[in-house]
């Protein structure tokens, strides 16, 4: 069998969707020799250049892919023939099927998956925001909904990574439940990472930070969907009213609608305790993860949560939301919060930062909750849709 997966969202520095992406196809070729199911495959990757490659010219993959073989770049992007592929499937699929030598499954990922006629199709569809929280999303996000009702027209199966938005899929999409196949994610921290881990090192190291300072964690995107207002306002609370010696810390890129969250930071009483530190290098922030008091994961709605099993792999106690799938990623190991209840929030911060015992315990069921996944299970699991449609 032949199967291409798209790699178009795998970026220099990946995260979200482009981070599993990446450890997929890895295990994937890992496990091409293994006879695992007893299913042959022969593995490719196919890569959209960006429009503004794509108006230089610049054919190039992105060095973390190149090297793999059997790449293969489509001549446009697809993104800027989105009429063909919506309104004249035939069409796209006479034009580009050849280039990526008619596979036997096509295994479109980010929500979009190429109507070829040869080949039998698979869609990876994290979460539905854009449906159920539209006001969580941009604009390029908002158009998912179009995109996505004409792909299941010819969508064989689909793949998400929660039980959740599997329920969520056939709920809003009114996609049939026996043709949703759920395989989770894992932790971007492997063992081979954590045995070479210099924690000492990274935080004396990192002038930016103050590490004998104690402090509350927050890990993502910059958005209103991650609900850092509500984590602000519980900060304020216990330093008005416990006087709590912690710093708040929030690491990740500015995504879209940030400036109300900033404006929050910066008319706060306590302004001077909050830190945002952009963009950092894996190992700093599983320095951050790893010397943590508590790590507080408030979002409202996540397709998986994969820091909440960062956070657990590096050994630091986990708060977050008892809505969507991060129940079901926590599991037991972690305090579940209303995301709508500030006030509840900061209860649940206080309880971990005053009580060494149940931070110790989420720490232990922590560590045993996120060994459960793997990217190579992850990668098996695919290997079961693959051969469960053939």
């Amino acid at each position: 069998m032949r199967i291409i997966i798209d790699g178009t969202p795998i970026k220099s520095n990946p995260s979200g969707v482009g981070l599993h992406l990446l450890n997929l196809i890895y295990w994937l070729y890992m496990l091409q020799d293994n006879n695992f199911l007893d299913f042959h495959y022969e593995m490719g990757i196919s890569y959209q250049p960006g429009f503004k490659n794509w108006l230089k010219g610049n054919q190039v993959f992105p060095d973390i892919i190149n090297s793999y073989s059997n790449l293969y770049n489509l001549p446009i992007p697809v993104r800027f023939v989105n009429p063909f592929l919506l309104y004249a499937p035939k069409l796209f699929s006479n034009c580009f099927e050849s280039t990526l030598n008619y596979p036997d499954i096509i295994h479109g990922t980010n929500y979009l998956v190429y109507p070829f006629k040869c080949s039998l199709k698979i869609l990876n569809i994290y979460d539905l925001t854009f449906i159920k929280y539209p006001e969580y999303v941009d604009a390029v996000v908002g158009k998912y909904l179009a995109v996505v009702k004409q792909c299941l027209t010819w969508t064989d199966l689909i793949i998400s990574s929660s039980e959740s938005i599997k329920q969520d899929i056939v709920e809003y999409l009114n996609f049939p439940a026996e043709r949703i196949h759920v395989t989770p994610l894992a932790s971007r921290y492997n063992h081979k990472f954590l045995e070479d881990f210099k924690l000492e090192t990274l935080t004396s190291s990192f002038l930016r930070y103050d590490f004998t300072k104690p402090y509350i964690l927050f890990v993502s995107t910059i958005e209103p969907r991650k609900n850092i207002q509500a984590l602000v306002n519980a900060f304020n609370l216990l330093k008005q009213k416990y006087k709590i010696e912690h710093n708040l810390v929030l690491i990740g890129q500015k995504g879209w609608n940030y400036k109300p969250i900033f404006e929050l930071i910066a008319n706060s009483p306590y302004a001077q305790n909050i830190y945002h530190l952009d963009y950092l290098a894996d190992e700093l922030v599983a320095a951050f993860y790893a010397k943590a008091d508590v790590f507080v994961y408030p979002s409202h709605y996540e397709g998986f949560g994969l820091p909440i099993l960062e956070a657990m792999t590096l050994g630091a106690p986990v708060i977050t939301s008892n809505v969507s799938s991060m129940p079901e990623v926590a599991g037991n190991a972690a305090l579940l919060i209303d995301p709508n209840n500030p006030e509840e929030l900061a209860e649940s911060i206080l309880k971990v930062i005053s009580d060494r015992q149940l931070r110790q315990d989420l720490i232990s069921k922590g560590k045993t909750r996120a060994s459960l996944f793997t990217w190579e299970n992850t990668a098996k699991k695919t290997l079961e849709v693959y051969r469960s449609i053939v």
